[in-house]
């Protein structure tokens, strides 16, 4: 929670809905420093229909720039290859440019805007989707 309020202030997740991904079965990794301190976590929602969802990737201020972004944003990518999934999406604030230059290393491109999505702030969000590359997890999503 500390890392929730740091990076996301009045936008942040409570401890309830971090509970109910997790009781929800959702794909959560966390990376840690040698001496066991949290720096970092992200989660993933997949949907039965075939897509997925990055809910979360959040790395502790003082960690930033160090690759662990990337490293979790490639174990969720990793889990959706694993899982069959045909799409990515994922929702980063307009004003986000670092996560969005990451994500769209990564394949992910904009499909759409959310107005007003981040609250209280009133921020609009970008949406951003990676579609699978067909054989790239061993079958054919095309």
């Amino acid at each position: 929670m500390p890392i929730e309020a740091d990076l996301f202030g009045p936008e942040q997740w409570s401890p309830a809905m971090f509970w109910n991904e997790l009781a929800s079965g959702r794909h959560y990794r966390v990376a840690l420093d040698d001496d066991g301190s949290l720096l970092g976590y992200a989660g993933l929602a997949v949907d039965p229909d075939g897509e997925s969802w990055v809910q979360n990737i959040a790395v502790r201020r003082d960690a930033q720039r160090r690759g662990i972004g990337r490293a979790l944003l490639e174990d969720l990518l990793a889990e959706t290859a694993r899982r069959g999934v045909g799409s990515v999406l994922l929702e980063v604030a307009v004003d986000n440019a670092p996560a969005q230059r990451l994500y769209a290393g990564y394949g992910f491109e904009p499909i759409g805007v959310r107005r007003g999505y981040y609250q209280p702030s009133n921020t609009d969000a970008l949406v951003m989707r990676r579609d699978a590359e067909p054989g790239a997890d061993g079958t054919d999503h095309g």
